[in-house]
């Protein structure tokens, strides 16, 4: 394993930054339900695509070979770009994604965070998970959370989004001219050569399984002290024990992870996906859905019923020291079997 760079001070609104936390997954993966509540948590100056972070986070995801072999430079552009994204000033609100204005109530004339009571930053831009390496270079001492949902749920929720679907566009989708291609998921020259002929859902799928290839990657390479695996379906579910996790795991006080009522369902893809477009999902990401715990379950949550109980009845007896280290979560059926 190539050794890690040398730790950095960052010093930011005259504060040094000290275990950022970083929230990653695919596109719909309800890293939004955790990006609110560390947005509320006392002390967080929590951002959700700056333009500082996201243009340097789309070069790097669009060509990654940009960075290849070029570890501590592309270290370096990364905390130049937090740095700009994490100042508190009422610009830098007003140029934040909506997503992030929305988390918390602003002044209108003010900013989303008092500046004197910062102690803790993060980020939870999109396409952040592909440069997920690039972080712990940046920030040895990152704090950093996946959350991964069921493949089908988040093509159906891709499929609505005007601005994934945008990535599929021709002249955007660069899967000839960048391979490998983690953004996309196009890994080997099998995925190439299928690739013009997928439709929207099929593209979509092979994100969705290039991003899971990814987060265990990360998984295989990062310790229990520095990278924490959620489930979606658990997040809404057991959104309680779910907060208590993750504030163990970044040594903060999290408040109620709020769920809002659309997001209740995690079934809701069966009646927006049509059997073609599910016969294709499994056809680029079949496998991948059953390794991670999701292929063949009918109940709500996606994971195994006796899990789900047994999660209930005894998640409070089994918060310790093994939660953290990922043997609790992986128990209760919320960490992927990755291979």
């Amino acid at each position: 394993m190539p050794t890690r760079p040398r730790p950095y001070i960052l010093v930011v609104n005259g504060r040094k930054v000290r275990q950022p936390v970083f929230v990653i997954g695919a596109p719909h993966s309800g890293a939004d339900l955790l990006t609110r509540t560390l947005k509320r948590t006392p002390g967080f100056h929590f951002t959700v695509g700056q333009p500082s972070v996201l243009s340097v986070v789309y070069a790097f995801a669009r060509a990654p070979s940009i960075s290849e072999g070029r570890g501590q430079a592309a270290a370096k552009v990364l905390r130049d770009a937090f740095a700009q994204a994490w100042q508190v000033t009422a610009h830098a609100c007003l140029t934040c994604s909506p997503e992030c204005q929305g988390a918390v109530t602003r002044p209108a004339a003010g900013t989303c965070v008092d500046e004197r009571t910062i102690s803790r930053y993060g980020d939870a831009s999109p396409a952040l998970i592909y440069c997920a390496e690039g972080l712990v270079d940046a920030f040895p001492d990152a704090r950093i959370v996946q959350i991964v949902r069921d493949g089908r749920a988040v093509v159906a929720a891709m499929l609505s989004d005007p601005q994934e679907l945008a990535w599929f566009r021709r002249g955007v989708a660069n899967v000839d001219s960048e391979f490998p291609n983690p953004l996309f998921g196009v890994e080997t020259e099998e995925d190439r050569a299928a690739w013009p002929a997928l439709s929207a859902a099929g593209k979509s799928a092979m994100r969705w399984r290039g991003a899971v290839h990814k987060m265990a990657r990360l998984r295989n390479s990062l310790s229990a002290d520095q990278l924490t695996t959620f489930r979606y379906e658990q997040v809404i579910t057991e959104p309680q024990a779910t907060a208590i996790a993750l504030a163990a795991f970044i040594d903060g006080n999290l408040p109620k992870i709020e769920v809002p009522h659309g997001q209740k369902n995690p079934e809701s893809w069966r009646r927006q996906l049509s059997p073609a477009q599910l016969a294709e999902i499994e056809k680029v990401a079949g496998q991948q859905l059953r390794r991670v715990g999701y292929g063949g379950y009918r109940n709500a949550g996606g994971y195994p019923a006796m899990a789900r109980r047994e999660c209930r009845r005894s998640w409070f007896s089994r918060f310790s020291a093994a939660m953290i280290s990922g043997k609790w979560l992986n128990a209760c059926g919320l960490l992927p079997t990755w291979r």
